[in-house]
């Protein structure tokens, strides 16, 4: 919707600030101590934790032996215990030894053996704990419901304000939340996890199988309402983006992160334009293959206002890539032995999200993870940057397409402005420089599991309103030539920066 003219009722009547405001007022709650329990999702069959402990056996025998060499008896003799339940497969046995291996861990000086001996124990708990019926519980499924609620409510609100039909609106969105509900159910998944498929790809899977074998029913398009949900979770998102996280990580993270987004970013628009892609197409494009992939392309789409399909094709392509990449380059990274911190930094700045660099990195080795995840978090806080130079830049191309246009001046640049972007800035610079860190912390794990509700609305609507007979014709295949191989460039570009940022070439090679 336009954030143009209408004076200060733009303020509750378009999308944008609707968005912020939603956006903010989630925030707030949540700051001055509204408490919200995410529903959890992570289950692990009976199956998957029998091999699950042929897997974590060997490993907490190697850690009781490291705990004897270097005198932690307490950790030793918890590890000894913990092992024989593994060895028994008994699911209740290994609930209960894990809670003795846990308090053990505490007494461990040793910072190394603590660290290594506390992932043991999370994974152990996890997959002990993570049975199929807490899923059901009354508290689980109650606070899936009120969660629920609370989103009709506040989308309720926008969409009166914006002059939609509210009663097809309440109509319809119980069917959509009932469908997110479902693939964060099918991405919860023990083994799914394992292989990084994350809940964006379940989202868009159902959408589109009913969106093309079913059909799409009418009186459910009012509450397909991709862009509302789109920007309130990113406004919820700048939140989570904390620009001292970024600075404390590392300079070598930031300088990667802006010569992979700068280079790749224009190679790829470059590449696009000279296929023959239009220009709102290429940014999008260029923006998830060199930025982070969904959120990114989500984020330029709203900024550029462009076409819900062609986010929806950016967005396919992404997903398409983002499995067999996380797969291949650890062994790649084996194959040829590139040093963990090299391989890490690879891996943050070629795959998409923050889940497939962990599931990726945790392939390699801790410090692999470690480092990708420094680099992802380094690009992700440049999503608001990238959003608001193409904003400005798309506001002063649009007007230059009028013809007899005149230079936009600030007020124009301003009502062009998509919002949301300030929302997400907003949020940013409010939680890094602004708030007791206790505070933030306190807050950040609610806030980001609204927000991936929020996203997962977003998701299941680009489902829901994409045919994927268009998409696949979309642009005769030249998009899709244009993001692979401005994505293998990208891959080439971000290893040789990892060699010479974390390889030891320009700089000292960094510890971790």
């Amino acid at each position: 919707m336009s954030n143009g003219g209408g004076g200060w009722s733009v303020l509750w009547k378009t999308e944008d600030w609707l968005a912020v405001w939603i956006g903010f007022l989630i925030i707030i709650l949540s700051l001055v101590g509204m408490s919200v329990v995410v529903p959890k999702f992570k289950w692990v069959t009976e199956g998957e934790f029998t091999g699950f402990c042929a897997e974590a056996a060997p490993q907490m025998q190697t850690l009781a032996g490291q705990a004897g060499a270097k005198g932690e008896s307490g950790l030793q003799t918890a590890a000894t215990a913990l092992k024989a339940a593994l060895d028994k497969k008994d699911r209740k046995a290994v609930s209960d030894e894990v809670k003795k291996f846990e308090a053990a861990v505490k007494d461990v000086k040793d910072k190394d053996l603590k660290k290594k001996a506390g992932g043991l124990a999370k994974e152990a708990k996890d997959a002990s704990g993570n049975v199929i019926g807490k899923l059901f519980t009354a508290d689980n499924m109650k606070w899936s419901i009120y969660i629920g609620i609370g989103m009709l409510i506040l989308s309720v609100i926008a969409m009166a304000l914006m002059g939609h039909n509210v009663g097809l609106f309440i109509l319809g969105f119980p069917v959509v939340y009932i469908i997110t509900w479902i693939a964060l159910f099918v991405a919860g998944n023990y083994t799914i996890n394992v292989y990084g498929l994350e809940y964006v790809i379940w989202c868009l899977v159902i959408g589109l199988f009913i969106s093309n074998v079913i059909g799409l029913p009418a009186w459910l398009k009012p509450a397909v309402q991709t862009e509302f949900y789109i920007k309130t979770g990113l406004v919820i998102l700048g939140a989570g983006i904390l620009f001292k996280e970024i600075l404390e990580a590392g300079a070598l993270g930031i300088i990667q992160a802006l010569c992979v987004v700068a280079v790749v970013w224009y190679f790829c628009y470059w590449l696009c334009q000279k296929l023959g892609v239009d220009d709102d197409f290429s940014a999008i494009l260029s923006s998830a293959v060199s930025i982070c992939g969904v959120s990114a392309a989500i984020a330029t789409s709203g900024a550029i206002k462009g076409d819900p399909k062609k986010l929806s094709y950016t967005t396919s392509l992404v997903l398409v890539c983002a499995v067999p990449m996380m797969v291949l380059q650890p062994l790649i990274s084996k194959w040829f032995g590139i040093p963990d911190e090299v391989a890490g930094a690879w891996l943050g700045g070629t795959l998409d999200t923050s889940g497939s660099v962990v599931a990726a990195g945790s392939l390699i080795s801790d410090v692999a993870m470690k480092v990708g995840v420094i680099v992802k978090m380094s690009q992700n806080v440049l999503i608001g940057v990238a959003a608001f130079i193409l904003a400005v830049v798309w506001t002063f191309k649009t007007a230059a397409e009028v013809p007899g246009g005149e230079k936009p001046g600030v007020i124009e640049i301003w009502n062009r402005f998509p919002k949301f972007v300030l929302g997400f800035l907003a949020a940013s610079i409010l939680f890094s420089f602004f708030l007791n860190p206790s505070l933030v912390g306190a807050v950040k794990s609610q806030l980001g599991g609204l927000r991936v509700f929020w996203f997962a609305l977003a998701f299941t609507s680009i489902g829901l309103e994409t045919n994927f007979r268009e998409l696949v014709g979309m642009g005769g295949g030249r998009p899709a030539a244009g993001f692979l191989i401005a994505q293998g460039f990208n891959v080439i570009w971000t290893l040789i920066l990892a060699y010479l940022l974390f390889g030891g070439i320009l700089f000292a090679a960094p510890k971790f």
